[in-house]
Protein backbone atom coordinates (compact mmCIF):
# COMPACT_ATOMS: atom_id res chain seq x y z
CA UNK A 1 0.00 0.00 0.00
CA UNK A 2 1.57 3.49 -0.56
CA UNK A 3 0.76 5.87 2.42
CA UNK A 4 1.18 8.58 0.47
CA UNK A 5 -1.63 7.68 -1.92
CA UNK A 6 -3.81 7.70 1.34
CA UNK A 7 -2.76 10.39 3.25
CA UNK A 8 -2.26 13.78 1.45
CA UNK A 9 -0.95 17.05 2.44
CA UNK A 10 -5.02 18.52 2.47
CA UNK A 11 -5.87 15.64 4.95
CA UNK A 12 -3.52 16.80 8.29
CA UNK A 13 -4.65 19.27 10.03
CA UNK A 14 -1.47 20.64 11.69
CA UNK A 15 -3.32 21.91 14.94
CA UNK A 16 -6.33 20.01 17.09
CA UNK A 17 -8.56 22.55 18.70
CA UNK A 18 -10.33 20.05 21.22
CA UNK A 19 -9.40 18.48 24.52
CA UNK A 20 -11.39 15.41 25.09
CA UNK A 21 -11.70 12.59 23.29
CA UNK A 22 -15.48 13.20 21.87
CA UNK A 23 -14.27 16.62 20.64
CA UNK A 24 -11.36 15.48 18.71
CA UNK A 25 -13.46 12.23 16.98
CA UNK A 26 -15.71 15.52 15.68
CA UNK A 27 -12.85 18.46 15.00
CA UNK A 28 -11.60 15.45 13.08
CA UNK A 29 -14.46 13.98 11.05
CA UNK A 30 -15.61 17.30 10.19
CA UNK A 31 -12.23 18.35 8.68
CA UNK A 32 -12.87 15.12 6.90
CA UNK A 33 -16.19 16.33 5.43
CA UNK A 34 -14.98 19.74 4.77
CA UNK A 35 -11.95 18.50 2.26
CA UNK A 36 -14.39 16.55 0.83
CA UNK A 37 -13.62 12.82 2.03
CA UNK A 38 -17.00 11.59 3.39
CA UNK A 39 -20.19 12.84 4.10
CA UNK A 40 -22.71 12.25 7.00
CA UNK A 41 -20.91 13.56 10.09
CA UNK A 42 -23.07 12.38 12.61
CA UNK A 43 -23.23 8.64 11.88
CA UNK A 44 -19.84 8.69 11.30
CA UNK A 45 -19.07 10.38 14.49
CA UNK A 46 -21.28 7.45 16.08
CA UNK A 47 -19.41 4.69 14.44
CA UNK A 48 -15.94 6.08 15.06
CA UNK A 49 -17.51 6.32 18.74
CA UNK A 50 -18.98 2.99 18.64
CA UNK A 51 -15.74 1.44 18.36
CA UNK A 52 -13.87 3.30 21.08
CA UNK A 53 -16.07 1.66 23.55
CA UNK A 54 -15.31 -1.56 22.39
CA UNK A 55 -11.39 -0.71 23.27
CA UNK A 56 -10.07 2.55 22.95
CA UNK A 57 -7.44 3.30 19.94
CA UNK A 58 -5.52 4.78 22.54
CA UNK A 59 -1.94 3.40 21.82
CA UNK A 60 1.44 4.45 23.09
CA UNK A 61 4.26 6.60 22.35
CA UNK A 62 1.32 9.82 22.14
CA UNK A 63 -0.36 8.12 19.37
CA UNK A 64 -4.29 7.47 18.77
CA UNK A 65 -6.18 5.83 15.76
CA UNK A 66 -9.33 6.11 16.04
CA UNK A 67 -11.52 3.99 13.42
CA UNK A 68 -14.13 3.09 11.96
CA UNK A 69 -16.28 1.39 9.03
CA UNK A 70 -19.09 3.43 7.37
CA UNK A 71 -21.05 3.39 4.50
CA UNK A 72 -20.11 6.93 3.92
CA UNK A 73 -17.09 6.57 1.81
CA UNK A 74 -16.78 4.08 -0.41
CA UNK A 75 -12.91 3.19 -0.11
CA UNK A 76 -10.22 3.72 2.75
CA UNK A 77 -9.94 7.56 3.88
CA UNK A 78 -7.57 9.04 6.19
CA UNK A 79 -6.43 11.99 7.75
CA UNK A 80 -3.73 13.18 10.50
CA UNK A 81 -3.95 15.24 13.45
CA UNK A 82 -1.63 16.98 15.84
CA UNK A 83 -2.29 18.51 19.28
CA UNK A 84 0.48 19.76 20.75
CA UNK A 85 -0.33 19.56 24.56
CA UNK A 86 -2.11 16.41 23.86
CA UNK A 87 -5.83 14.97 24.98
CA UNK A 88 -6.54 12.02 27.23
CA UNK A 89 -7.33 8.80 25.03
CA UNK A 90 -7.31 6.10 27.47
CA UNK A 91 -4.26 5.37 25.90
CA UNK A 92 -2.24 2.14 26.79
CA UNK A 93 0.45 3.95 28.53
CA UNK A 94 -1.62 6.05 30.27
CA UNK A 95 -0.36 9.22 28.71
CA UNK A 96 -2.27 11.48 26.93
CA UNK A 97 -2.36 11.66 22.96
CA UNK A 98 -1.06 14.31 20.44
CA UNK A 99 -0.66 12.48 17.03
CA UNK A 100 -4.16 11.33 15.81
CA UNK A 101 -4.58 8.77 12.95
CA UNK A 102 -7.91 8.30 11.76
CA UNK A 103 -8.94 5.92 9.16
CA UNK A 104 -12.44 5.57 8.02
CA UNK A 105 -13.28 2.13 5.26
CA UNK A 106 -16.38 0.86 3.78
CA UNK A 107 -18.69 -1.50 6.48
CA UNK A 108 -17.61 -4.50 4.21
CA UNK A 109 -13.87 -4.04 4.06
CA UNK A 110 -11.11 -4.72 6.12
CA UNK A 111 -7.41 -5.36 3.96
CA UNK A 112 -6.72 -1.71 2.86
CA UNK A 113 -7.39 -0.48 6.44
CA UNK A 114 -5.11 -3.42 8.17
CA UNK A 115 -2.34 -2.47 5.53
CA UNK A 116 -2.42 1.22 5.93
CA UNK A 117 -2.16 0.60 9.87
CA UNK A 118 0.84 -1.62 9.63
CA UNK A 119 2.43 1.11 6.95
CA UNK A 120 1.96 4.18 9.49
CA UNK A 121 2.77 2.21 12.68
CA UNK A 122 5.64 1.61 11.66
CA UNK A 123 6.73 5.03 10.65
CA UNK A 124 5.11 6.36 13.87
CA UNK A 125 7.23 3.93 15.87
CA UNK A 126 10.58 6.24 15.76
CA UNK A 127 10.67 8.48 18.77
CA UNK A 128 12.77 11.35 16.49
CA UNK A 129 9.69 11.32 13.87
CA UNK A 130 7.09 12.16 16.40
CA UNK A 131 9.04 15.13 17.92
CA UNK A 132 9.64 16.05 14.58
CA UNK A 133 6.00 16.27 13.69
CA UNK A 134 4.80 17.87 17.06
CA UNK A 135 7.41 20.82 16.46
CA UNK A 136 6.21 20.93 12.40
CA UNK A 137 4.18 24.44 12.03
CA UNK A 138 2.54 23.11 9.12
CA UNK A 139 0.30 20.18 7.29
CA UNK A 140 2.84 20.59 4.58
CA UNK A 141 6.06 20.34 6.56
CA UNK A 142 4.30 17.28 8.30
CA UNK A 143 3.16 15.60 5.06
CA UNK A 144 6.70 15.94 3.81
CA UNK A 145 8.59 14.53 7.79
CA UNK A 146 5.88 11.99 7.42
CA UNK A 147 6.20 10.59 3.86
CA UNK A 148 9.90 10.89 4.05
CA UNK A 149 9.87 7.99 6.06
CA UNK A 150 7.79 5.54 3.53
CA UNK A 151 9.42 4.14 -0.05
CA UNK A 152 7.36 6.30 -3.13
Amino acid sequence: MNLKKILTKDSILPELKADNKQGVIEEMVAFMAATGKLTGCESVVQAVLAREEKMSTGMQNGIAIPHGKTNKVDHLVAMMAIHRAGVEFASMDGNPSHIFIMTLSPENRAGPHIQFLAEISKALSRQELRESLLRAGSSDEIFDLLTAQVPA
